[in-house]
């Protein structure tokens, strides 16, 4: 994992136990005149030393190396990566975001060629080609961090790069087991990665009224199923893991953290930018992955929830919850990571399921921060004390989208998924 909390994986997790809060005020720009001052920022990551080719750097935007880094995490973490007699049985599936040009590049394209508001296309046919490099151009498109993992790692079996807005690296995980269940890969890197803390992206979800603009508290600004919730917190980063047969793992010794157990996918077609109130869709999602598992509502122990804190989000995915789980809903432990990173967008159902697979192996919930003022509307355990020893068998991860995208995934623990014939 590559997220606001660390750069790898034993930071981020460490990080998450500690309660440590990635938020601060937006350092990679002058956002002074946003309602929004605050962001949860990758720190301290720098393309020198991640990426050995160097021929690769000119290639490389920020959320292209967070994928990079966290891919190179996973591979060396499995044990195996891709050789001449191996290339073929590998895939790569991924997740990204849907803002791929850079806003240093479209303000330097803006003083160029459009300097008076309106583009002078005579000028740009004429003289784009001095302005626009070919390794500029081919690093904006919206398959270059794809392209780059790749070239290094020598993939050249199964590709796929989707964008579902913030189900995306959840979608990318699910597909990617299907790829493994129907044997057209032996070996899957899958896995999310975005960035959207760029002006383009803060003044767009200013707009919408999306985040939180509590810029004096950046710790406590995202607060999930809190009745003071304002909205959340634009995150970053990327979240990257290993998918092979199970029996392929356990013969060749692999290290392996948990099963992916299960899918479900649903659309929601109610707003472009909300769930609706009666969590139908994500009712559909969570249904799907449970009996795609073989699982049932009882058998569940922890559910990373989508939880964004923004209001409608919130009360959605609690009816949702309610909806499958009926009673046994209150003794489920659910909680958003998103209280301590922030909304990682395109990267956050990817990172969700590692924590999910992390959950499983340490016997530990994860928090969720700052829940102080309870919300009678959104009642469950959602683990505010801080994190809890437990024993996690079964986990599920919620993501959902913009534009009605709904995901769903089901993790077991190894233990769990050997007592049921694996």
């Amino acid at each position: 994992m590559v997220t606001p909390l660390g750069n790898d994986v034993e930071s981020t997790w460490n990080a998450i136990l500690s309660g440590e809060s990635g938020v601060r005020e937006i350092a990679g720009f002058d956002a002074t005149g946003f309602p929004t001052r605050i962001a949860a920022e990758v720190k301290g990551l720098r393309a020198e030393g991640t990426i050995e080719d160097r021929k690769s750097l000119k290639y490389v935007t920020p959320f292209s190396l967070f994928a990079l880094a966290a891919a190179e995490e996973a591979v060396r973490d499995a044990g195996v990566r891709p050789t001449t007699a191996t290339a073929e049985r590998w895939g790569l599936v991924s997740g990204s975001g849907m803002m791929t040009t850079e806003f240093d590049f479209l303000q330097r394209f803006q003083r160029e060629f459009a300097a008076d508001g309106q583009i002078d296309l005579a000028r740009l046919g004429a003289e784009g080609a001095r302005f626009i490099s070919s390794p500029e151009f081919a690093r904006h498109q919206a398959v270059a961090g794809q392209a780059l993992l790749h070239k290094r790692y020598d993939i050249r079996g199964y590709s796929a790069n989707l964008h579902t807005a913030c189900a995306s690296g959840g979608q990318a995980l699910g597909l990617a087991m299907r790829v493994v269940r129907s044997g057209q890969a032996d070996f899957v890197l899958a896995g999310g990665y975005d960035t959207m803390i760029n002006p383009i992206g803060l003044a767009g979800f200013c707009l919408l009224g999306a985040i939180s603009t509590d810029n004096d508290r950046p710790s406590s600004a995202s607060r999930p199923f809190d009745l003071t919730r304002n909205g959340f917190v634009l995150g970053e980063g990327a979240g990257f893991m290993v998918l092979e047969d199970w029996k392929r793992a356990r013969d060749r010794g692999a290290k392996i953290y948990a099963e992916l157990a299960g899918e479900g996918n649903s659309l929601s077609s109610y707003r472009i930018t909300d769930s609706p109130p009666s969590g139908d869709g994500p009712i559909q999602a969570i249904r799907g992955a449970l009996a795609d598992a073989g699982e049932t509502f009882d058998s569940i122990d922890y559910l990373n929830a989508h939880g964004t804190s923004t209001p409608m989000n919130d009360l959605s995915e609690t009816n949702a919850i309610k909806a499958v789980f009926g009673d046994r809903a209150y003794d489920l432990a659910v909680s958003s990571t998103k209280s301590q990173m922030g909304h990682l967008i395109a990267a956050a159902g990817a990172v969700e399921g590692i924590i999910c697979a992390l959950a499983i192996q340490h016997s530990t919930a994860p928090m969720t921060a700052n829940l102080r003022t309870p919300d009678e509307a959104c009642d469950l355990d959602y683990v505010s004390e801080g994190c809890r020893p437990m024993q996690i068998d079964a986990a599920l991860s919620n993501s959902f989208g913009f534009g009605g995208s709904n995901s769903c995934l089901v993790f077991r623990s190894p233990q769990r998924a050997e007592d049921r014939g694996r």
